[in-house]
């Protein structure tokens, strides 16, 4: 089964030196996860003050800068992963570093019949 792992902490959590660690962490475990066959895909991504929202309402749409919601820890990054079951992913997150000082919430993907194969 598919899961995504949602990397959620404050954006100053880490210092530069700290992020670039995580990030030589990470992919390390992408690497470990790899052989396994078990990694999809993972990225950091930019700051909240890069984001853009954007909803439709009676056909319209309403683009906004800044992240959907306002809250204290921001979503940092993902793992998708393929994992046996939850216990497995549950494992998994648990290695991600960004667990240490942030949040990771693991959510099943639902497969959906005619998307491209990755």
């Amino acid at each position: 089964m598919k899961y995504v792992l949602l990397i959620y902490m404050e954006e100053d959590a880490l210092s530069e030196t700290e992020r670039q660690h995580c990030y030589v962490e990470s992919a390390q475990l992408a690497q470990q996860l790899n052989s396994r066959g078990q990694y999809l895909a993972t990225a950091p991504l930019q700051p909240v003050a890069t984001a853009t929202s954007v909803r439709v309402r009676d056909g319209k749409p309403l683009v906004t800068d800044g992240p959907f919601a306002e809250t204290r820890e921001q979503l940092g990054g993902f793992f998708l992963i393929d994992a046996r079951d939850l216990d497995e992913a549950i494992a998994i997150a648990t290695q991600i570093p960004g667990a240490k000082v942030g949040t990771v919430e693991i959510r099943p993907a639902i497969e959906v019949a005619g998307l491209p194969e990755s």
